[in-house]
């Protein structure tokens, strides 16, 4: 096949996702839809998992040891380097819901207030987010300078996701955020892949040589956090996660047909994994520097979980089992907080403590799922009494 031929099929693939995509612009939508419960839902999944159900499935594997339960806990743990794991799913899953939720966010505050206001909250939030992540995992409440990190958590990669959006969606049409969205990608693989690594001479993705973590090392110098997590140049895979989401938003928001919605959206998701898997080949999945093939894979995951989401709970009204989870959701931020300040398993021992002897090896099993029954009940009290955390 000749390079021309190569480029005409790509042009033509690209026209026809622009097309897509522009279907689905703002001016092209119906009327505001409202919220989908499926996100909340999808949201208080992904959350419950960071804040404390894995620690159950942990323990229960602890007290079990069988083949099933083992491999459970092997996928509740993030892979050393490449790989992946179901764990190194939740925070780009936490990136995608972001994303979702931009949208109809932006369309309610721009309907009544003007884009200088919005880049007011945008900013604001960007800052409260940044400084909340510092004091969970940059050691900011230490007051000792040499000891803080600046970049080493979760919420600042929300942040600079986040803001990175917020550009894309204010200042271009659907198909400019689209080719943007799959510049970011492209232009983060090609330096992890083509830049040279201060010191080896060559590009290398290794735990702690790599071009990315050289650039946090560059940057931040002694306030990079001591791991081999990379964060400043993986924003910009930061940012495509966001976006990912950004669209998903779009199709759950069009005037497709509900069947249809969940069908495009499955679609996607499995078109998206399979390039990762394709780039895989040349770049492996690696979260820890969030490299191209792992972004793809992700999004295409996040996309399917969507997708069923969707269909299970928007389409065919199976919400029942839906308020275990948008419990957490709905108070998201919160709960990601309150899991990383605080434990509960203080409180929960005092309504436990004595069943150690008892139940032995069973034990731990039963204090992890009273310490999650106290921080969910509290959850559960705050969405009773319709307080959300908003930021």
């Amino acid at each position: 096949m000749s390079i021309e031929t190569i480029l005409r099929s790509g042009k033509g693939l690209v026209s026809g996702l622009t097309e897509r995509f522009n279907a689905l612009s703002p001016e092209r939508r119906p009327p505001h839809q409202g919220r989908a419960l499926s996100v909340d839902a999808l949201r208080g999944f992904d959350m419950s998992w960071i804040t404390g159900v894995g620690v159950v499935f942990l323990r229960l594997n602890d007290a079990v040891q069988s083949p099933l339960t083992s491999a459970i806990a092997t996928q509740l743990d993030h892979v050393p380097w490449a790989g992946f794991h179901f764990y190194d799913l939740i925070h780009p899953l936490f990136l995608f819901v972001v994303g979702v939720a931009m949208p109809l966010s932006f369309q309610r505050r721009l309907a009544s207030f003007s884009k200088a206001n919005l880049w007011k909250h945008i900013l604001k939030r960007v800052a409260i987010l940044w400084l909340l992540g510092m004091v969970i995992q940059g050691h900011l409440l230490s007051y000792k300078f040499k000891e803080i990190a600046f970049y080493s958590n979760t919420l600042q990669t929300i942040a600079v996701g986040y803001l990175i959006a917020s550009v894309l969606i204010l200042y271009m049409n659907v198909s400019g955020q689209l080719f943007a969205t799959l510049g970011l990608v492209a232009v983060y693989g090609a330096l992890l892949a083509w830049v040279p690594v201060p010191g080896i001479g060559r590009p290398v993705l290794e735990p702690y040589h790599n071009i990315a973590l050289s650039l946090d090392y560059l940057i931040l110098g002694s306030h990079q956090d001591g791991t081999y997590w990379a964060w400043i140049l993986c924003s910009l895979s930061f940012g495509a996660m966001v976006m990912a989401g950004v669209f998903a938003s779009y199709i759950l928001q069009s005037a497709i047909p509900g069947l249809r919605k969940a069908g495009v959206l499955l679609v996607t998701g499995v078109a998206l994994s399979s390039a990762g898997l394709v780039v895989n080949i040349f770049q492996p999945i690696i979260k820890h520097i969030y490299t191209s093939s792992y972004v793809l894979f992700s999004m295409g995951l996040c996309f399917m979980l969507m997708a069923s989401f969707y269909l299970i709970i928007d389409y065919w009204k199976f919400t029942r089992w839906t308020k275990f989870f948008i419990v957490i959701g709905s108070n998201s931020i919160l709960a990601y907080a309150l899991g990383e300040l605080y434990s509960f398993e203080g409180v929960a021992t005092i309504f436990l403590g004595g069943l150690a002897v008892q139940l032995g090896k069973w034990y731990p099993l039963v204090l992890s799922i009273g310490t999650y029954a106290v921080f969910w009940l509290i959850l559960w009290h705050l969405y009773r009494q319709k307080i959300f955390v908003k930021i």
